[in-house]
């Protein structure tokens, strides 16, 4: 059986496709946090929440310590350092690579439980729910407008 169609009408509509597929498709990227090894607690948890916010979002992390002078001398405290961060971010990803002494730094990194196509479709259907939920609030809201003025006036 043969269909005649508009050609013109078929590359569109593959197109489309094309443009959907490339719109839902997710590249995890590699974000970075770096430490010192003397760095203060206020500094250590505002990184630590920035990596969870790069875990959350589905995103790779890549922590890594820099070590200066006599520092690299104490690679163990580095280690200590990493295995801390790792136990703090537990619940939002796991350690891929245990840490490893690369010239200066030292570094690991932590992958997230979820993939990045998975938190882009919840969030997808996240802002779904709450554009319907402001639609049905804006009805409700010119509904219960409408009633005061409706009523008969004494």
């Amino acid at each position: 059986m043969v269909k005649i169609m508009d050609y013109g009408k078929f590359k569109y509509e593959a197109a489309q496709k094309a443009k959907e597929t490339r719109r839902n498709q997710a590249n995890t990227v590699l974000k970075e946090v770096r430490f010192r090894l003397k760095i203060e607690a206020h500094d250590y948890i505002t990184k630590l929440k920035r990596a969870e916010g790069f875990l959350q979002a589905g995103d790779k992390v890549k922590a890594m310590i820099l070590f200066r002078g006599r520092e690299q001398s104490r690679p163990e405290q580095g280690v200590r350092l990493l295995r801390k961060f790792a136990e703090d971010v537990a619940e939002f990803g796991t350690v891929e690579s245990n840490p490893t002494i690369d010239g200066r730094n030292m570094v690991m990194v932590v992958a997230p439980h979820k993939n990045k196509s998975e938190v882009k479709t919840e969030q997808n259907a996240q802002r779904a729910a709450n554009r319907e939920a402001a639609r049905s609030a804006a009805r409700g809201d010119s509904d219960s407008e409408e009633t005061p003025s409706s009523a008969p006036a004494e």
